[in-house]
Protein backbone atom coordinates (compact mmCIF):
# COMPACT_ATOMS: atom_id res chain seq x y z
CA UNK A 1 0.00 0.00 0.00
CA UNK A 2 1.07 3.53 -0.46
CA UNK A 3 1.58 5.56 2.07
CA UNK A 4 -0.24 8.63 2.99
CA UNK A 5 -0.28 11.69 2.98
CA UNK A 6 0.85 12.86 -0.25
CA UNK A 7 3.27 15.54 -1.39
CA UNK A 8 1.73 16.09 -5.24
CA UNK A 9 5.09 16.87 -7.57
CA UNK A 10 3.91 19.24 -10.72
CA UNK A 11 7.36 19.39 -11.90
CA UNK A 12 7.26 21.57 -15.14
CA UNK A 13 4.05 20.37 -16.16
CA UNK A 14 3.33 23.79 -18.99
CA UNK A 15 -0.74 23.69 -17.67
CA UNK A 16 -3.23 22.76 -15.05
CA UNK A 17 -4.84 19.42 -17.56
CA UNK A 18 -0.96 18.31 -17.66
CA UNK A 19 -1.07 17.98 -13.87
CA UNK A 20 -4.58 16.16 -14.13
CA UNK A 21 -3.35 13.36 -11.77
CA UNK A 22 -2.70 15.79 -9.02
CA UNK A 23 -5.82 17.61 -9.51
CA UNK A 24 -7.98 14.02 -9.25
CA UNK A 25 -6.02 12.98 -6.07
CA UNK A 26 -6.54 16.52 -4.75
CA UNK A 27 -10.70 16.86 -5.74
CA UNK A 28 -11.31 13.49 -4.57
CA UNK A 29 -8.84 12.72 -1.86
CA UNK A 30 -7.86 15.86 -0.26
CA UNK A 31 -7.48 14.51 3.19
CA UNK A 32 -4.14 12.85 1.35
CA UNK A 33 -3.30 16.09 -0.10
CA UNK A 34 -1.25 18.18 1.94
CA UNK A 35 0.91 19.69 -0.51
CA UNK A 36 2.38 20.98 -3.69
CA UNK A 37 5.60 21.22 -5.13
CA UNK A 38 6.08 22.96 -8.33
CA UNK A 39 9.48 23.65 -10.30
CA UNK A 40 10.15 26.90 -12.10
CA UNK A 41 8.23 27.44 -15.11
CA UNK A 42 5.12 25.18 -13.50
CA UNK A 43 2.03 26.85 -14.96
CA UNK A 44 -0.14 24.22 -13.18
CA UNK A 45 -1.66 25.23 -9.38
CA UNK A 46 -3.98 22.83 -7.46
CA UNK A 47 -3.99 25.59 -4.83
CA UNK A 48 -2.59 23.54 -2.35
CA UNK A 49 0.57 25.15 -0.11
CA UNK A 50 3.88 25.05 -1.51
CA UNK A 51 6.15 23.00 0.05
CA UNK A 52 9.94 22.23 -0.06
CA UNK A 53 10.36 18.79 0.96
CA UNK A 54 11.38 19.17 4.09
CA UNK A 55 8.55 21.24 4.57
CA UNK A 56 6.06 18.80 3.56
CA UNK A 57 8.20 15.84 5.97
CA UNK A 58 7.66 18.34 8.82
CA UNK A 59 4.21 17.75 7.78
CA UNK A 60 3.97 14.36 8.25
CA UNK A 61 3.61 13.48 4.49
CA UNK A 62 5.21 10.24 3.92
CA UNK A 63 4.65 9.68 -0.12
CA UNK A 64 5.94 12.04 -3.16
CA UNK A 65 3.43 11.28 -6.01
CA UNK A 66 4.78 12.79 -9.64
CA UNK A 67 1.20 14.20 -10.38
CA UNK A 68 2.06 15.28 -13.95
CA UNK A 69 0.59 12.77 -17.14
CA UNK A 70 3.00 14.42 -19.80
CA UNK A 71 2.72 12.81 -23.04
CA UNK A 72 4.63 9.55 -23.38
CA UNK A 73 4.76 9.64 -19.71
CA UNK A 74 8.15 10.04 -19.05
CA UNK A 75 10.10 10.54 -16.45
CA UNK A 76 12.17 14.06 -16.76
CA UNK A 77 15.47 14.37 -16.06
CA UNK A 78 15.15 17.93 -14.52
CA UNK A 79 12.93 15.84 -11.89
CA UNK A 80 15.46 14.07 -10.68
CA UNK A 81 17.37 16.01 -7.89
CA UNK A 82 13.67 16.85 -6.09
CA UNK A 83 12.92 12.91 -6.54
CA UNK A 84 16.52 11.78 -5.41
CA UNK A 85 15.93 14.66 -2.39
CA UNK A 86 12.74 13.15 -1.64
CA UNK A 87 14.20 9.75 -0.92
CA UNK A 88 16.97 11.28 1.07
CA UNK A 89 14.51 12.68 3.29
CA UNK A 90 12.83 9.35 4.09
CA UNK A 91 9.99 9.58 1.36
CA UNK A 92 8.60 7.07 -0.87
CA UNK A 93 7.60 7.99 -4.64
CA UNK A 94 4.66 6.95 -6.57
CA UNK A 95 4.15 7.63 -10.00
CA UNK A 96 1.80 6.48 -12.57
CA UNK A 97 3.68 7.41 -15.66
CA UNK A 98 5.32 4.70 -18.41
CA UNK A 99 8.46 5.28 -17.46
CA UNK A 100 8.97 3.56 -14.34
CA UNK A 101 10.45 4.06 -11.39
CA UNK A 102 12.43 1.47 -10.44
CA UNK A 103 13.93 1.57 -14.09
CA UNK A 104 15.94 4.86 -13.47
CA UNK A 105 18.97 3.52 -11.97
CA UNK A 106 20.00 6.35 -10.08
CA UNK A 107 16.22 6.41 -8.07
CA UNK A 108 16.37 2.61 -7.76
CA UNK A 109 19.81 2.44 -6.40
CA UNK A 110 18.77 5.54 -4.05
CA UNK A 111 15.94 4.09 -2.71
CA UNK A 112 17.25 0.40 -1.83
CA UNK A 113 20.15 1.55 0.10
CA UNK A 114 17.31 3.83 2.00
CA UNK A 115 14.72 1.54 2.42
CA UNK A 116 12.89 3.80 0.34
CA UNK A 117 9.58 2.21 -1.47
CA UNK A 118 9.30 2.74 -5.26
CA UNK A 119 5.44 2.30 -6.18
CA UNK A 120 4.66 1.83 -9.90
CA UNK A 121 1.28 1.67 -10.21
CA UNK A 122 1.34 1.63 -14.06
CA UNK A 123 2.11 -1.92 -14.08
CA UNK A 124 -0.54 -4.98 -14.93
CA UNK A 125 -0.47 -6.84 -11.47
CA UNK A 126 -1.86 -10.21 -12.38
CA UNK A 127 -1.83 -11.78 -16.23
CA UNK A 128 -4.95 -10.81 -17.66
CA UNK A 129 -7.31 -13.08 -20.14
CA UNK A 130 -8.16 -12.53 -23.49
CA UNK A 131 -11.74 -11.67 -23.60
CA UNK A 132 -14.60 -14.14 -24.50
CA UNK A 133 -17.51 -11.70 -25.23
CA UNK A 134 -19.51 -13.69 -23.12
CA UNK A 135 -22.20 -11.99 -21.60
CA UNK A 136 -22.27 -11.13 -17.35
CA UNK A 137 -24.09 -10.41 -14.86
CA UNK A 138 -24.98 -7.09 -13.34
CA UNK A 139 -25.52 -4.07 -15.38
CA UNK A 140 -22.50 -1.68 -16.29
CA UNK A 141 -21.93 1.77 -17.50
CA UNK A 142 -18.71 3.79 -19.86
CA UNK A 143 -17.75 7.26 -20.03
CA UNK A 144 -16.80 7.91 -23.66
CA UNK A 145 -15.04 10.77 -24.56
CA UNK A 146 -14.70 13.56 -27.90
CA UNK A 147 -10.99 13.59 -26.45
CA UNK A 148 -8.99 12.57 -23.96
CA UNK A 149 -8.33 14.47 -20.62
CA UNK A 150 -12.49 16.16 -21.03
CA UNK A 151 -14.06 14.36 -17.87
CA UNK A 152 -14.57 10.76 -18.02
CA UNK A 153 -13.30 9.89 -14.72
CA UNK A 154 -14.70 12.32 -12.74
CA UNK A 155 -18.08 11.61 -14.42
CA UNK A 156 -17.94 8.13 -13.30
CA UNK A 157 -16.71 8.99 -9.42
CA UNK A 158 -19.16 11.37 -9.73
CA UNK A 159 -22.02 8.97 -10.57
CA UNK A 160 -20.61 6.65 -7.79
CA UNK A 161 -21.12 9.02 -5.07
CA UNK A 162 -24.77 9.99 -6.28
CA UNK A 163 -25.72 6.58 -7.19
CA UNK A 164 -24.85 5.41 -3.71
CA UNK A 165 -26.33 8.94 -2.00
CA UNK A 166 -29.64 7.24 -3.64
CA UNK A 167 -29.11 3.78 -2.32
CA UNK A 168 -28.31 2.01 -5.67
CA UNK A 169 -25.83 -0.13 -6.16
CA UNK A 170 -23.05 1.02 -7.41
CA UNK A 171 -19.01 0.26 -7.54
CA UNK A 172 -15.99 2.75 -9.53
CA UNK A 173 -13.61 0.82 -11.28
CA UNK A 174 -10.60 2.30 -11.97
CA UNK A 175 -8.61 2.14 -15.56
CA UNK A 176 -6.08 4.22 -15.26
CA UNK A 177 -3.41 5.69 -12.83
CA UNK A 178 -5.03 8.28 -11.57
CA UNK A 179 -8.31 6.47 -10.38
CA UNK A 180 -5.73 3.81 -9.32
CA UNK A 181 -4.30 6.33 -7.11
CA UNK A 182 -7.35 7.88 -5.83
CA UNK A 183 -9.20 4.18 -5.04
CA UNK A 184 -6.10 2.21 -4.63
CA UNK A 185 -7.49 -0.72 -7.35
CA UNK A 186 -8.26 -1.15 -10.83
CA UNK A 187 -6.27 -1.90 -14.46
CA UNK A 188 -3.83 0.27 -15.83
CA UNK A 189 -5.55 -0.10 -18.79
CA UNK A 190 -3.01 1.44 -21.60
CA UNK A 191 -0.01 -0.72 -19.91
CA UNK A 192 -1.91 -4.12 -20.92
CA UNK A 193 -0.59 -5.78 -23.76
CA UNK A 194 -2.78 -5.09 -26.71
CA UNK A 195 -4.67 -8.73 -27.34
CA UNK A 196 -5.35 -8.63 -23.34
CA UNK A 197 -7.15 -5.28 -22.90
CA UNK A 198 -10.38 -6.38 -23.50
CA UNK A 199 -10.22 -9.72 -21.38
CA UNK A 200 -8.46 -7.41 -18.44
CA UNK A 201 -11.67 -5.16 -18.48
CA UNK A 202 -13.92 -8.41 -18.07
CA UNK A 203 -11.85 -9.33 -15.45
CA UNK A 204 -12.25 -6.34 -13.46
CA UNK A 205 -16.15 -5.81 -14.28
CA UNK A 206 -17.28 -9.69 -13.00
CA UNK A 207 -20.44 -11.10 -12.74
CA UNK A 208 -22.64 -9.09 -10.62
CA UNK A 209 -25.60 -8.74 -8.51
CA UNK A 210 -28.71 -7.84 -10.95
CA UNK A 211 -29.46 -4.80 -9.77
CA UNK A 212 -25.74 -4.02 -9.31
CA UNK A 213 -23.82 -1.09 -11.80
CA UNK A 214 -20.35 -0.99 -12.50
CA UNK A 215 -18.78 2.60 -13.32
CA UNK A 216 -15.90 1.92 -15.67
CA UNK A 217 -13.65 5.00 -16.09
CA UNK A 218 -13.24 5.93 -19.50
CA UNK A 219 -9.87 6.20 -21.65
CA UNK A 220 -8.87 8.08 -24.37
CA UNK A 221 -11.52 8.31 -27.13
CA UNK A 222 -12.32 6.48 -30.57
CA UNK A 223 -11.69 9.89 -32.76
CA UNK A 224 -8.29 10.04 -30.86
CA UNK A 225 -5.47 8.83 -33.51
CA UNK A 226 -3.29 8.45 -30.77
CA UNK A 227 -5.67 6.58 -27.80
CA UNK A 228 -8.59 5.41 -29.68
CA UNK A 229 -6.99 1.43 -29.24
CA UNK A 230 -7.83 1.72 -25.44
CA UNK A 231 -11.04 2.93 -25.92
CA UNK A 232 -12.17 0.33 -28.08
CA UNK A 233 -10.57 -2.51 -25.82
CA UNK A 234 -12.77 -0.76 -22.90
CA UNK A 235 -16.24 -0.41 -24.62
CA UNK A 236 -16.02 -4.39 -25.95
CA UNK A 237 -14.39 -5.67 -22.78
CA UNK A 238 -16.82 -3.72 -20.38
CA UNK A 239 -20.10 -4.89 -22.67
CA UNK A 240 -21.66 -1.77 -21.03
CA UNK A 241 -25.42 -1.51 -20.80
CA UNK A 242 -25.69 2.20 -21.11
CA UNK A 243 -22.64 4.59 -22.35
CA UNK A 244 -22.44 8.77 -20.87
CA UNK A 245 -20.96 11.28 -23.53
CA UNK A 246 -18.54 13.52 -22.38
CA UNK A 247 -17.35 16.40 -23.56
CA UNK A 248 -15.32 19.81 -22.60
CA UNK A 249 -16.49 22.60 -25.16
CA UNK A 250 -14.00 25.35 -26.41
CA UNK A 251 -11.28 23.26 -27.13
CA UNK A 252 -9.36 24.32 -30.72
CA UNK A 253 -8.27 20.57 -31.41
CA UNK A 254 -7.58 16.84 -30.28
CA UNK A 255 -5.72 16.60 -27.30
CA UNK A 256 -1.55 16.85 -28.48
CA UNK A 257 -3.38 16.25 -32.38
CA UNK A 258 -3.21 20.16 -33.69
CA UNK A 259 -4.31 19.02 -36.95
CA UNK A 260 -7.65 16.76 -35.56
CA UNK A 261 -10.87 18.57 -34.77
CA UNK A 262 -13.21 17.20 -31.94
CA UNK A 263 -16.21 15.27 -33.30
CA UNK A 264 -19.62 16.42 -32.60
CA UNK A 265 -21.89 14.48 -30.09
CA UNK A 266 -23.68 13.55 -32.42
CA UNK A 267 -20.91 11.63 -33.97
CA UNK A 268 -19.77 10.25 -30.75
CA UNK A 269 -23.30 8.81 -30.38
CA UNK A 270 -23.31 7.16 -33.39
CA UNK A 271 -20.09 6.00 -33.38
CA UNK A 272 -19.41 4.61 -29.25
CA UNK A 273 -23.24 2.84 -29.86
CA UNK A 274 -22.09 0.75 -33.00
CA UNK A 275 -19.04 -0.03 -31.34
CA UNK A 276 -20.93 -1.37 -28.19
CA UNK A 277 -23.92 -2.67 -29.66
CA UNK A 278 -21.46 -5.17 -31.54
CA UNK A 279 -21.45 -6.70 -27.76
CA UNK A 280 -24.42 -5.58 -26.21
CA UNK A 281 -26.96 -4.75 -28.64
CA UNK A 282 -29.20 -3.15 -25.81
CA UNK A 283 -26.85 -0.55 -25.17
CA UNK A 284 -28.15 2.49 -24.70
CA UNK A 285 -26.56 6.61 -24.23
CA UNK A 286 -28.19 7.90 -21.26
CA UNK A 287 -26.71 11.11 -21.00
CA UNK A 288 -24.37 13.75 -21.83
CA UNK A 289 -21.33 15.22 -19.10
CA UNK A 290 -20.04 18.46 -19.87
CA UNK A 291 -16.59 19.87 -18.56
CA UNK A 292 -17.38 23.24 -17.93
CA UNK A 293 -14.50 24.03 -15.20
CA UNK A 294 -13.23 26.90 -17.80
CA UNK A 295 -16.85 28.18 -17.82
CA UNK A 296 -18.68 30.68 -15.64
CA UNK A 297 -21.66 29.77 -13.95
CA UNK A 298 -24.90 30.83 -15.87
CA UNK A 299 -23.13 30.30 -19.65
CA UNK A 300 -22.35 26.38 -18.35
CA UNK A 301 -26.23 26.03 -16.97
CA UNK A 302 -27.52 27.69 -20.95
CA UNK A 303 -25.16 25.22 -22.33
CA UNK A 304 -26.43 22.10 -20.74
CA UNK A 305 -29.95 23.45 -21.22
CA UNK A 306 -28.78 24.02 -24.93
CA UNK A 307 -26.75 20.72 -25.42
CA UNK A 308 -30.11 19.08 -23.90
CA UNK A 309 -32.59 19.77 -25.78
CA UNK A 310 -30.74 19.52 -28.97
CA UNK A 311 -29.56 15.90 -28.00
CA UNK A 312 -32.83 14.70 -26.20
CA UNK A 313 -30.71 13.61 -23.07
CA UNK A 314 -29.97 14.40 -19.54
CA UNK A 315 -27.08 16.86 -19.62
CA UNK A 316 -25.36 17.87 -16.84
CA UNK A 317 -21.63 19.37 -15.51
CA UNK A 318 -21.66 16.06 -12.73
CA UNK A 319 -18.62 17.85 -10.98
CA UNK A 320 -20.12 21.36 -10.41
CA UNK A 321 -24.09 20.83 -10.79
CA UNK A 322 -24.31 16.42 -9.28
CA UNK A 323 -24.81 13.56 -11.08
CA UNK A 324 -28.36 12.85 -9.75
CA UNK A 325 -29.55 13.15 -13.16
CA UNK A 326 -27.69 10.66 -14.63
CA UNK A 327 -28.15 8.75 -11.85
CA UNK A 328 -31.48 8.65 -12.16
CA UNK A 329 -31.39 7.78 -16.23
CA UNK A 330 -29.42 4.47 -14.99
CA UNK A 331 -32.10 3.65 -12.17
CA UNK A 332 -35.02 3.56 -15.16
CA UNK A 333 -33.08 1.17 -17.69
Amino acid sequence: MIETPYLLFLGDAPDGLAAKVAQGIKDWRPEHAIGQLRLPGCNANLGLPDLSIAEAVDKGVKTLVIGVANRGGIISASWKSVLLEALDAGLDLASGLHNLLRDEADLAARAQALGRSLHDVRIPPVPYPIATGKRRSGKRVLAVGTDCSVGKMYTALCLEKAMLERGQRATFRATGQTGILITGDGVPLDAVVADFMAGAIEFLTPDNAPDHWDLIEGQGSLFHASYSGVTLALIHGGQPDALVLCHEPGRPHMRGLPDYHLPSLEALRDTALLMARMVNPDCKVVGISLNTAAMGAEEALALCRETEARMGLPTVDPFRHGAQRLAEALDAL
